[in-house]
């Protein structure tokens, strides 16, 4: 067997040599002095050779443990030339050290998906709320329990839907660390029921009732107000669209009108809204975002031409007073709703519950239309950029711009039903702003 003192004085000769240790390891020595250890062993009836690591790189003592490990895999099977492919490849150890340094990897790998906002929070939230405490243990010591005592803390401070969203992140940061091969179980696996429950969903003040409507579309074409702002609520009123789509639509979004010719035909008008929009203004973590076809009604093309009248030459359909290159404000309408009585009776976002509930009652009301119900209910839901429910994804992708024909039907009746009675879109522009009392 081989000695340190033995592998140092090794000297360069004419022609290479070999220093036999013991198990099949030996030490070559080349005419240039360069000494590396090497394995010789049989595989499946074959003499093979593996070529453990240099000299004095590898140690003796490190080039027997190598040669020993290299005897387990062919104990079991293996062979020890696979083992060293993988090895150098993906790294003999653990890729990730700690959790922080696999979860900083994981997001700068998927930031280039996300809106910078979402990358942000992403972030910003590990840094907050995980990092503090579990960033820098190894990543194989993170479990369940030590897992949810960092959520629970979240949860504490009433941050209930921020907890599962970061246990949503986590799971990911291990699926990213399994990928490469660390075979970890998931430490957010299965906690649902360990947090706590969610608060019920939001639900956003909404007029049901169509005459009530009717008189809320009237106190607000008549309030004191620009002819913009109120133009947008009667646009939004007709669309029923969420009501950030509406505050950043743009000109250029809108087809199938002739804006010189008010009497040539509209049949074919649409408001396509970009995928990119329905993304920001649902903050979607996911790339399952369409573009939203929205038929117009004749009122809705009518409402866009007096406008245009302001803004025509702007970016946005609905700019800002202080800024024409800016949308309206998130809380104009909102606000404008509140000045006209409307507070705690109807928001801006809930013409769309007013659209649903109304609509999916009528089709209800009418006899012998089972099966056109069903349809009709999907088709709702297509209007509201709404997966119907048992819709996967992909259909959705092939179907949101199905069913038009009927989609522009639904649109005319409840545009027909709700703007009974409306002054004209002229009243509204010349219309002098009201004093308030």
């Amino acid at each position: 067997m081989l000695t340190d003192k033995a592998v140092r004085a090794a000297a360069p000769k004419d022609k290479a040599y070999k220093l036999s240790d013991s198990g099949g390891l030996y030490l070559q020595v080349s005419p240039q002095n360069h000494k590396s250890w090497r394995f010789k062993y049989r595989f499946e009836g074959k003499e093979q050779l593996l070529t453990i690591g240099a000299y004095p790189e590898v140690s003796l003592a490190e080039a027997r443990e190598k040669r020993n490990d290299a005897r387990k895999l062919l104990r079991e099977g293996r062979d020890p030339r696979h083992a060293a492919k993988r090895a150098k490849l993906i790294g003999e150890k653990s890729k990730f050290q700690t959790f922080e340094q696999a979860a900083r990897e994981w997001h700068q790998i998927q930031k280039p998906r996300w809106k910078p906002v979402h990358a942000d929070d992403v972030i910003t939230s590990l840094e907050r709320d995980i990092f503090p405490d579990l960033g820098a243990m190894p990543v194989d010591e993170i479990d369940k329990p030590l897992l949810l005592a960092a959520l629970r803390k979240i949860e504490e401070r009433g941050a209930i839907e921020t907890a599962r969203r970061v246990k949503q992140r986590v799971a990911a940061v291990y699926r990213f660390i399994n990928a490469h091969g660390a075979g970890l179980v998931n430490p957010a696996s299965e906690l649902n029921d360990a947090l706590a429950p969610l608060p019920p969903s939001k639900r956003y003040p909404a007029l049901l009732d169509v005459a009530a409507i009717r008189v809320m579309i009237g106190d607000i074409d008549r309030a004191g107000a620009s002819p913009v702002n109120r133009l947008a609520s009667r646009f939004l009123a007709l669309t029923a669209q969420r009501p950030g789509m509406v505050r950043t639509m743009e000109w250029g979004e809108i087809t199938g009108v002739d804006w010189t010719n008010r009497d040539s035909d509209v049949s074919e008008a649409m408001w396509l809204v970009p995928a990119d929009k329905i993304k920001q203004e649902l903050h979607l973590r996911s790339d399952e975002a369409f573009d939203h076809p929205v038929p117009l009604s004749r009122q809705a093309v009518d409402t866009l031409r007096a406008v245009r009248l302001f803004t025509g030459k702007a970016k946005y359909v609905f700019p800002s007073a202080r800024s024409g290159q800016e949308p309206i404000s998130m809380n104009t309408l909102g606000y404008l709703y509140n000045r006209e009585g409307y507070q705690g009776r109807h928001v801006p976002h809930g013409w769309r519950s007013s659209f649903s509930t109304i609509m999916n009652e009528l089709a209800e009301r009418e006899p012998g239309r089972d099966e056109r119900l069903l349809i009709d209910r999907m088709i709702i839901d297509l209007m509201l950029a709404h997966k119907p429910a048992g819709m996967s994804a992909s259909e959705l992708r092939y179907n949101r711009a199905s069913y038009m024909t009927r989609r522009r039907e639904l649109a005319q009746r409840w545009a027909d039903m709700i703007m009974e009675g409306a002054i004209a879109e002229s009243e509204i522009i010349d219309s002098p702003r009201r004093k308030r009392r």
